[in-house]
């Protein structure tokens, strides 16, 4: 029997890249659909969720792919989930393992290694990049890595990023945010990017509420 797998992608050319290292698999592997975002990965889920793994991106707008683990844990725990993202960060590793993820690879692991990873996490396995095994082991060894990270408040928010906050605050979306602000989508983008990263935060949910408690807006 096939396993069927689902994919969350927010960037097209990624998408693209991996349904490619699948379908060298495709006699072992049954893609079933792609969702954009973590909240579009929910709604599919609920019209069809007949799958055994998810390869799950972290970064994507609406909901990300943490938080969406978190829910799919929790609603289906028969789905499996890999992480499949370009973070290494023992922050976002923590945080993934946290929310329920079974794996975490690196996107630019070659088509084999996410095949026996897939076949790995469906016989009872945790698949992960190297890197992501040392740095996990290290975390065990030493939880305050984690938590000195989350205890820095030396927050390097730039004029513009703290209008997009002050935007987010609101419950705006990217095309509101950038009409307001005269930008393009994709340039609000990349500041809620770099908010989430210099706030170590996952979503927007936390930025603002992170942003408030220590007075950045």
């Amino acid at each position: 029997m096939k396993i069927k797998v689902a994919l969350a992608e927010d960037n097209n050319s990624l998408a693209s890249s991996i349904r490619e290292k699948l379908e060298f698999f495709k006699d072992d592997i049954e893609f079933r659909f792609r969702a954009v975002n973590g909240k579009d990965m929910l709604e599919k889920l609920s019209k069809e969720n007949n799958i055994d793994t998810i390869l799950m991106d972290i970064e994507m707008p609406e909901m990300d792919g943490i938080e969406c683990t978190s829910v799919i844990t929790e609603k289906y725990p028969a789905i499996k989930i890999i992480i499949l993202t370009v973070f290494d960060d023992e922050e976002k590793i923590f945080n993934a393992i946290q929310a329920g993820a079974m794996g975490y690879l690196l996107k630019d692991e070659p088509p084999g290694k996410i095949f026996e990873s897939i076949k790995m996490i469906m016989s009872g396995g945790a698949p992960m990049s190297p890197t992501i095994a040392a740095k996990s082991l290290e975390i065990l060894r030493n939880p305050d890595i984690v938590k000195n990270k989350n205890e820095e408040n030396d927050f390097t928010i730039s004029q513009r990023e703290n209008d997009v906050l002050v935007q987010l605050s609101k419950g705006l979306n990217y095309n509101e945010i950038a009409e307001n602000l005269f930008i393009s989508p994709s340039t609000v983008r990349k500041h809620i990017e770099n908010i989430y990263r210099k706030l170590q935060v996952n979503n927007k949910v936390q930025a603002v509420q992170k942003a408030i408690k220590h007075r950045i807006i």
